[in-house]
């Protein structure tokens, strides 16, 4: 669990200097390794990421989007660096005495020399790669960084980075590759680091900040509107909400979360509405919380409701989900290292599990349809990237191999309109890169034969895609150089033509969507703020999204379901710890939309507030 940086930030600029320290210890490694991959000297990373949280609290309050800390961090230190190699190259070769580890150079002479020798031999080992694979290495085992802390970090896909790092790492020999390792853990900055920084910074007064600035006319009304159902009035404070709610009224509970080597106090909440004003994104990404920065209470949301429904017998993501006579069907997936073959349906009425014919071949990142009564899993990855049409009979409960779709792919979707399905977007591996897809291929399950349609606009994979009305919604995804996006966009196959509609308020990848009574709900994913809960409800006649009920499990990679006016949101990757590569997780969430309608200040939207870390050590 996170503290969520925008309340780091907000706290921060309240004057609450040691709050600061949780993002120091939160950011210390990655900025550090950045800075070693290009100055490749330790002594003047670790003084270099130094300046940067130096830098990075002065100027704190420049910060516009306070989630956003993370790039701006990465900003800082590339623009450091560059002026550090700038001035390094302008130094006389006298002067390289002055700059080199005083600690080094009182140690006794054989330490020294061992400890110079190693060094030069990680140094030689990182030469010998090309800068793209050094940085991802760097960072991997220097900072401690996962596959998707690094994509966050660098802006790059997840899929390219673990690509990336197996690339650096088969480029070295075994032993070599061990040296690395263990050269770099011994040099990783400790607790002491983040004290030093925390130290310095209580001498810096940071410019505030006024929560109230900027506030529009509409949200002003909003505001009032809320003040009133709550019985605030006059006395509601704008610069912090928690501030005006009395925390003894609320059900939750305080507890000290070690993260790192910072503690931090939470506070857990629940069932609690707010409001985001104009001054950043504020739409409440992810179940542990909204964005604070901009946290103003509303009336909270009734009708839309989560239930823990029973566990599917086989944890798995990258899956598909299709639903035949009010029953679910899951397809393929991942499961650990492994690619199960397993199909088992859901009977949602009787809330239990059934196992079904093996699939024909396990595959990941697959898509499923169904037409007249029959599953068509196409697509997905294993060792590469397939073509194979599998149709599945649940009369007969058999499996068998139709007509290849033209274009290998993973990452996917198909929707069945009018009897036919229309496979789109994706993502392949092309060489040492990925490929992005805007392709759109018809199939014709009667008469077993594809055709190409006009391409989508957006070249994505990873998204979420939905039916209503005889329409195609394409939601979400990642795209070439934005890992996360908002995009949004509606195929009529009648007319073979596509439309931009208006985006998601929360830019995610890997997320679900199901529709029922003509809206579409977008579930989970992963956003800026990493795996998330986040559920928006989309009208397309009204072409507005507005946020709902978070989902109970954060996860992403998850399928979703809708059966008789609810929706089934299964299985998935939650949130993940430190050093573990996968969190899969079986869970079953039945999703009642109700018939309530979200309030929509334009833009101003509001959103449940769940698990919201409110307090820390001063």
């Amino acid at each position: 669990m996170q503290t969520e940086d925008g309340y780091i930030v907000y706290k921060c600029l309240e004057g609450d200097s040691s709050a600061f320290g949780f993002l120091v210890d939160k950011y210390k490694g990655s900025v550090y390794a950045h800075a070693y991959s290009i100055l490749r000297n330790f002594h003047d990373a670790e003084d270099l990421t130094q300046e940067v949280f130096i830098t990075a609290y002065r100027k704190l309050h420049t910060l516009r989007h306070w989630e956003s800390i993370m790039a701006w961090l990465y900003s800082i230190t590339s623009n450091l660096c560059k002026l550090r190699v700038r001035s390094r190259s302008r130094q006389p070769d006298s002067e390289f005495i002055e700059d080199q580890d005083a600690d080094a150079l009182d140690r006794p002479s054989i330490d020294h020399h061992q400890e110079e020798s190693i060094f030069r031999s990680l140094d030689d080992a990182l030469n010998s790669l090309p800068e793209i694979h050094r940085e991802i290495l760097t960072l991997h085992y220097l900072a401690g960084m996962k596959v998707m802390d690094m994509a966050r970090y660098l802006g790059t896909s997840p899929r390219t980075i673990a690509r990336r790092l197996n690339d650096a790492r088969l480029q070295l020999k075994e032993e070599m590759l061990a040296m690395v390792e263990s050269g770099f853990e011994i040099q990783r900055l400790g607790a002491g680091f983040t004290i030093n920084i925390v130290e310095m910074v209580k001498q810096i007064r940071v410019q505030p900040i006024s929560i109230t600035k900027g506030l529009s006319l509409g949200l002003s009304v909003a505001t009032g509107i809320v003040a009133l159902f709550f019985g605030i009035g006059q006395h509601l404070n704008l610069i912090n909400p928690l501030e005006f709610l009395p925390i003894s009224t609320l059900s939750g509970e305080t507890s000290v979360l070690e993260t790192g080597e910072y503690p931090v106090d939470v506070l857990k909440v629940s069932n609690t509405s707010v409001i985001s004003n104009n001054l950043g994104n504020g739409y409440g990404l992810g179940s542990e919380a909204p964005s604070l920065q901009n946290a103003l209470f509303m009336a909270p949301q009734v009708g839309d409701t989560w239930t823990k429904k029973a566990d599917m017998p086989t944890a798995r993501f990258y899956f598909s989900t299709s639903v035949i006579n009010d029953e679910i069907y899951a397809i393929g997936g991942q499961k650990d290292f492994e690619l199960p073959l397993a199909v088992e349906k859901y009977d949602p009425e009787k809330d239990n599990w059934t196992k079904k014919a093996d699939m024909l071949i396990g595959r990941m990142g697959l898509a499923s349809t169904t037409v007249n009564g029959k599953i068509y899993a196409i697509g997905g990855q294993a060792q590469g990237f397939f073509s194979f049409v599998d149709e599945y009979d649940p009369e007969a409960n058999v499996w068998k191999r139709k007509a290849n779709m033209p274009t290998p792919r993973a990452f996917f979707s198909a929707c069945a309109v009018n009897g036919k399905i229309y496979a789109i977007g994706g993502w392949t591996c092309v060489g040492n890169d990925g490929k992005f897809y805007s392709t759109v291929e018809e199939y014709d399950p009667a008469t077993d034969t594809w055709i190409t349609k006009t391409d989508m606009p957006t070249a994505k994979s990873g998204f979420a895609a939905c039916v209503v009305n005889g329409k195609i919604y394409v939601i979400g995804g990642t795209k070439q150089g934005q890992w996360f996006i908002k995009d949004v966009e509606e195929y009529d196959p009648t007319i073979d033509k596509w439309t931009k509609k208006s985006d998601l308020l929360n830019a995610r990848v890997d997320l679900a969507a199901s529709s029922v009574n003509g809206k579409i709900y977008a579930i989970g994913g992963t956003g800026e703020n990493g795996v998330c809960s986040t559920v928006e409800e989309y009208d397309p006649i009204s072409d507005k999204w507005v946020i709902k009920t978070d989902m109970q499990t954060a996860r992403e990679a998850l399928s979703a379901c809708a059966v008789n006016g609810k929706i089934y949101a299964i299985g998935g990757q939650g949130k993940r710890n430190p050093g573990v590569n996968w969190n899969i997780v079986p869970t079953v969430e039945e999703y009642d939309p109700g018939t309530s309608e979200s309030i929509n200040f334009k833009g101003k939207l509001p959103t449940t507030w769940g698990d919201v870390r409110t307090t820390m050590n001063k």
